[in-house]
């Protein structure tokens, strides 16, 4: 489930708060072409969820972001053996 609480960010943006957060340059970002049919965009409305169910964040964006990179690097036994190149770069596919 997707709900939306109100911290809109480009992948751009994102990518650089990943960044800043490990201490790392944001040169390392890589600029790769859209892939066909590509949305620019997606929104989501959680004002039902706010108002029925009185809903809100349990944490801001940066403690949340603070806390799922912090569990990565704890982690990393878990995650590293799936960040293979074929999954870190795939082949774009090509339509016939």
């Amino acid at each position: 489930m997707n709900i939306f609480s109100n911290n809109e960010l480009s992948n751009l943006q994102l990518v650089t708060k990943v960044l800043e957060e490990i201490g790392k340059p944001s040169d390392l970002i890589e600029f790769v072409e859209d892939r066909p049919g590509h949305d620019f965009r997606y929104s989501l409305d959680s004002s039902k969820i706010r108002f029925e169910l009185n809903w809100k964040p349990k944490h801001s964006f940066e403690e949340a972001l603070k806390e799922t990179v912090k569990w990565y690097i704890i982690n990393e036994h878990w995650w590293r053996p799936l960040a293979t190149d074929q999954v870190l770069h795939p082949t774009p596919w090509k339509l016939k």
